[in-house]
């Protein structure tokens, strides 16, 4: 690896805090104290840092229903995270947002959304916003499997791809929609083939190699910000949860997830790699660990304290006056 040591400790860490984050909502959602609905992304941090890891904060980004480590990994404060998924009023959505519509505007993020395939007519819109403006942001969706499959992919990869617009597609191919396997329900092999039909490049990425996935990215980020177009890059990875929290995941064997956990985890092996290269040793691995344990205690503990959002605001921030 060439590069920076520091940068290369700054990604582990921020892979270490999206687990942490990811294992504490379980948890917690378990014991009954975040209400709604949660979709983790264990198993995913690769994705999520190794392509944020290459952007800047005027980026604009869009996410899933599974997002909670795309937004960490954009730089996020954990503590209006937190709060927001116990639904609390100093949540980045004032407690009325949840797990799934986590928006920050400060950092570029457009939005989680709860609708399949609901970010890519946003990104849209915000690249073409990016090239009226005569910058040289670009702009970043993240979508699943199953959503490459809705209407709503082909249209703004069309328009990204005739407007040139400096839009990047990651498509999380975590093998299964819901409970349906990726192998089933995509026609034609690799996803990131599809690119060619609107004339831009499409590339599969070992979706737990952070490095790998930080390689990508960066040519992609390259080629949009030169005024090129839009890429997609396949992130082939691996969701270690349920779709859900609760989800008895009786479309795939427990043998399956033990293999991806043993032989794929992304963290252990950047881990590995990182000790390798005499980057990361075991004193430090242990603080980050524990440094970013008690950030989210801290998080978890303004979370409970912070007061639910009023009745009578309930309507409040639904429109903007002119």
């Amino acid at each position: 690896m060439s590069e920076d040591p520091k940068i290369l400790l700054s990604i582990y860490s921020t892979m270490v805090k999206i687990r942490q984050f990811e294992t504490m909502a379980g948890e917690n959602f378990a014991a009954g104290q975040i209400p709604g609905f949660i979709h983790l992304s264990i198993g995913q941090e690769a994705s999520a840092v190794g392509i944020c890891s290459t952007l800047r904060k005027d980026d604009y980004f869009a996410t899933t229903h599974r997002g909670h480590g795309h937004i960490i990994a954009k730089g996020a404060d954990l503590k209006p995270m937190v709060a927001e998924l116990y639904g609390k009023a100093t949540g980045y959505c004032k407690g009325k947002g949840g797990s799934m519509h986590i928006a920050d505007f400060s950092l570029g993020n457009l939005g989680a959304n709860g609708v399949v395939a609901g970010g890519l007519p946003i990104i849209t819109g915000a690249g073409l916003s990016i090239k009226m403006r005569k910058t040289d942001q670009v702009a970043v969706v993240f979508f699943g499997d199953g959503a490459s499959n809705r209407g709503t992919v082909h249209e703004a990869m069309n328009m990204c791809s005739i407007w040139k617009l400096p839009v990047i597609f990651v498509v999380e191919n975590n093998q299964y929609a819901s409970t349906t396997p990726q192998r089933y329900a995509c026609a034609g092999g690799d996803i990131c083939a599809r690119a060619s039909a609107y004339d831009f490049p499409g590339v599969a990425v070992d979706g737990n190699d952070v490095m790998a996935v930080r390689d990508a990215a960066k040519a992609a980020v390259a080629r949009a910000r030169s005024g090129k177009g839009p890429t997609l890059i396949e992130n082939k990875t691996y969701r270690f949860r349920g779709h859900y929290e609760g989800d008895p995941q009786k479309y795939r064997t427990k043998e399956e997830i033990r293999s991806w956990q043993n032989k794929k985890d992304p963290i252990i092996r950047f881990e590995k790699e990182l000790t390798k290269q005499k980057v990361l040793t075991k004193k430090k691995k242990s603080q980050i660990w524990e440094d970013i344990k008690k950030e989210l205690d801290e998080a978890v503990e303004f979370a409970k304290e912070s007061p639910l959002p009023k009745p009578e605001e309930a309507l409040d921030d639904l429109f903007v006056n002119p």
